[in-house]
């Protein structure tokens, strides 16, 4: 979530919460008047900063004395690393004043400033306050980043930006074409998370299939902790784990038809094994008790207390749980369990994918300031000072010589290292938000891990949900190319 709203943590009700997304791509906050009616593409000239001298130390051109705004998301991974970031920027352009805030609450700070046209220059749009991507995509509300990824990379000018990312970062930034809307900084690796402590004392390793996990989960249950936990006032972290064995056991085609909101897609044989497979751990009571009443931050910190084995998370929960896991839990991460031999992918099959997506807004005052902020945050330097300090690879590929790797990340790594080309990464979560948090997670997968509708009537629910975003004329629609 990649670009999931994974770690915000205002007290904002799940129903406000997804009136106000969904309020995007329709009306603005009362006295704001209509979204689209200045949801033009581009900007109209008004307070933009004129164009600077292109040179090699210079290459996208930036106003040297221009101001840029960059709002940054206020969650898991902090705010010093983009701060260090940002005194870059000032060392570089010493004439520009830069004004950089954090906050969780994105949408309500900044939708009013894209319905006046004056939105900042760089925005880290993520939280649970995260603007829908395929809204902004498809109303042009965002800069094509083009001319970031073919400018020279900070550290070697022999080299462009985009030949020093991570594979698939480019690709998750495009929606409809070769433009690139979104720069996803983190690179995450999605999965399985557990203490390889607790593990060990129940003499047991990483279970690979399904009847392997349910022994695991049955012995830890004699031993008084829960199989699993997971955010379930935000169920739609569990497909974080459930999406990638949905891919291991059917294939990645699955996920693609999926994605593609293809008909019946939510009724094939790979996903009614997977969703059988997690209602088991409900009904053999496998899940931790209230489970269903905990966010992310209570799941968390109940598994970091050995209160459950498992947990469905990104690799951002070793920052944003830091001060509960205990010093000697040994983080580890785990492609998900699937459920024997006949797996169409093998095990090691993750999740991992680009997350903490930067976005320049197309009316931004200063756009080449803001993708000059993000050719810096692509150097070595700073991709290291995020790794060590929030304990995350960036979409910068390498940044990790001469630093000491903690648990989780040195696990991620070996992850990614064990996935080799199996490495899935659906859409569905950045192309259609509203459908994939509201309607998919909570609705659909949260009521059936709570026990409250079977698998079969989980599976029918989410498919007509995913049928009426098919038919919704009023959203623009996305399939892989």
């Amino acid at each position: 979530m990649g670009s999931l709203p994974h770690h915000g943590g205002e007290g904002v009700g799940r129903r406000d919460l997804i009136k106000r997304s969904a309020a995007i791509g329709l009306i603005a906050a009362p006295g704001m008047g209509l979204l689209s009616a200045c949801a033009s593409s581009g900007g109209d000239g008004q307070g933009k900063a004129k164009a600077g001298e292109k040179t090699a130390k210079n290459p996208l051109g930036v106003n040297k004395t221009a101001g840029m705004e960059f709002v940054l998301f206020d969650g898991g991974f902090g705010k010093e690393y983009a701060e260090d970031a940002v005194k870059i920027y000032e060392k570089d352009f010493p004439g520009a004043k830069v004004k950089f805030s954090a906050t969780q609450k994105i949408q309500s700070t900044l939708q009013p400033r894209f319905n006046q046209g004056n939105p900042p220059d760089l925005i880290d749009n993520s939280g649970a306050e995260q603007m829908d991507m395929g809204v902004l995509v498809g109303k042009k509300q965002l800069a094509d980043l083009t001319p970031l990824l073919d400018a020279p990379s900070y550290d070697d000018p022999s080299k462009k930006v985009r030949d020093t990312l991570r594979p698939g970062i480019v690709e998750m930034g495009q929606f409809d074409g070769d433009p690139v809307w979104i720069m996803y900084y983190a690179y995450t690796v999605y999965g399985v998370w557990y203490s390889q402590k607790a593990l060990d004392s129940l003499d047991e390793k990483y279970p690979e299939t399904w009847d392997e996990m349910l022994k695991v989960c049955a012995k830890a249950k004699k031993k008084g902790m829960a199989g699993w936990t997971y955010a379930g006032k935000y169920p739609y972290y569990i497909p974080f784990s459930l999406y990638p064995m949905i891919g291991k056991v059917g294939g990645v085609e699955v996920l693609n038809a999926i994605d593609n909101l293809e008909p019946n897609a939510w009724k094939h044989p790979a996903v009614k094994a997977c969703f059988e497979a997690y209602y088991e751990l409900y009904k053999k009571g496998y899940i931790l008790r209230g489970t269903p009443g905990l966010d992310h931050i209570q799941s968390q910190t109940a598994w970091a207390k050995g209160e459950a084995l498992f947990i469905p998370n990104g690799s951002w929960v070793e920052n944003e749980s830091a001060n509960v896991i205990p010093a000697d839990f040994d983080l580890a991460v785990s492609a998900p369990t699937g459920i024997d031999g006949s797996d169409k992918m093998p095990f090691g099959t993750i999740w991992a994918s680009g997350g903490e997506p930067f976005v320049v807004p197309a009316k931004a005052a200063n756009a080449a300031g803001g993708m000059e902020q993000l050719r810096i945050m692509l150097s070595e330097a700073s991709s290291k000072s995020f790794t060590a300090k929030v304990k995350s690879l960036t979409a910068f590929n390498g940044g990790t010589d001469g630093i000491t790797l903690t648990p989780g990340l040195k696990s991620g790594v070996a992850a990614l290292q064990k996935a080799g080309t199996n490495v899935v990464n659906p859409r569905i979560p950045d192309w259609y938000v509203q459908l994939e948090k509201e309607k998919i997670g909570v609705s659909g997968l949260g009521e059936m891990m709570a026990g409250r509708i079977t698998p079969a009537e989980a599976i029918k629910r989410i498919q007509g949900y995913a049928d009426e975003a098919a038919k919704d004329t009023s959203i623009k629609h996305y399939k892989h190319q």
